[in-house]
């Protein structure tokens, strides 16, 4: 904007030939333009900035006007002519520095506001890979510890089952029951491990990670039989979705199967991924008992009370959504299902919308 101004200066006078104008940066130490910055009270720019009057160079063949914006100098218009520099140039600079002044304030506010827009979505960034990195942690001490000795206490079993004399009915029936404890622990231990960090997340994205989500579920027996968990994907983006927002909508969509499966007794569950210019629909919808959103909420707020935990996982889900600057919507109400909507902006669509 700063060169555009400028060019407009140049063309509206008469006799100048040369216009700089340059900007006041955020720490208020010194002047940006297109060259080196300049320290404020350096040379006649640096002064017209620190005093915030006029300065005409030594030469006569030009003057710097200060841009001011209530008792704050935030820019320096700084012209050059061929000769004397005319009166009424200096008039219509002066004049137009005065028009500046809004401009300028609005693209500074507007970068102020891109800069923390940045900051967000970095800060968005590492706060899932901090969750995430703790996850593998966690998944790889799971799998070095309490897998490990769950393998080794079925083989210590086995052995003292062959080792159990046959006459010995009641000992032998025992390891059996620890035998098929030991198996459906190692189970659920490797189902854990997954939960924490799946590999198709990493290796095929979020679509893919979707559909083996919904066929792991599948495989699980519902109150009426075998579950029926469907995917689809709808829209492409220009871009792949950053990991740390594939991971977080991956997330939201793993707990609300998992809410379907666990609490509302679903026979049919359907993930709708939703892609768009500026932002991903991820939709969770399921046919199971349903439930009152408010009174779940309610006892969530008072979980530190009485120990209720219903509502950690709704409000795991928003306050997932909204570290991304997005929402989550849960719609449900007894005996007709429930819907989990997830809606994450696209990292810097607004920017390239501009």
């Amino acid at each position: 904007m700063a060169e555009e101004l400028a060019g407009l200066v140049v063309r509206s006078a008469r006799a100048l030939t040369f216009c700089d104008v340059y900007v006041l940066d955020d720490e208020e130490r010194a002047l940006e333009w297109s060259g080196p910055a300049v320290p404020l009270g350096e040379g006649d720019v640096g002064w017209v900035a620190a005093h915030g009057r006029a300065r005409a160079h030594t030469d006569g063949r030009g003057v710097a006007v200060p841009v001011r914006s209530g008792n704050t100098t935030i820019a320096v218009v700084d012209v050059r002519s061929a000769g004397p520099c005319p009166d009424d140039d200096v008039a219509l600079v002066t004049a137009l520095a005065e028009l500046f002044a809004p401009v300028l304030c609005s693209c500074r506010r507007l970068r102020a506001a891109r800069e923390r827009e940045h900051a967000a979505e970095r800060f968005a960034e590492r706060a899932v890979e901090a969750q995430e990195a703790e996850r593998s942690r966690l998944s790889r001490e799971i799998h070095d510890g309490i897998a490990q000795r769950l393998a080794s206490l079925g083989f210590h079993l086995s052995a003292a089952e062959r080792a159990l004399p046959e006459h010995h009915p009641e000992g032998l029936a025992q390891i059996m029951v620890a035998r098929k404890l030991c198996e459906l622990a190692a189970a659920e231990t490797r189902a854990a491990i997954g939960g924490l960090r799946p590999p198709v997340l990493d290796d095929l994205g979020l679509s893919a990670a979707l559909a083996t989500l919904a066929r792991e579920a599948g495989d699980g027996p519902g109150p009426s039989g075998v579950i029926d968990v469907s995917v689809t994907v709808e829209g492409e983006l220009e871009e792949e979705l950053p990991d740390h927002v594939q991971t977080a909508l991956y997330r939201i969509a793993q707990e609300a199967v998992g809410n379907s499966l666990r609490h509302a007794s679903a026979t049919c569950v359907d993930l709708l991924l939703e892609h768009a210019t500026d932002r991903v629909l991820l939709k969770v919808t399921d046919d199971g008992t349903g439930f009152s959103v408010r009174d779940v909420f309610a006892q969530g707020a008072r979980a530190e009370r009485t120990r209720r935990t219903d509502s950690y996982g709704l409000r795991g889900m928003r306050e997932r959504a909204e570290l991304l600057g997005g929402r989550v919507t849960v719609t449900s109400r007894p005996g007709v299902g429930t819907t989990v909507e997830a809606v994450i902006p696209v990292p810097g669509a607004a920017r390239r919308t501009r």
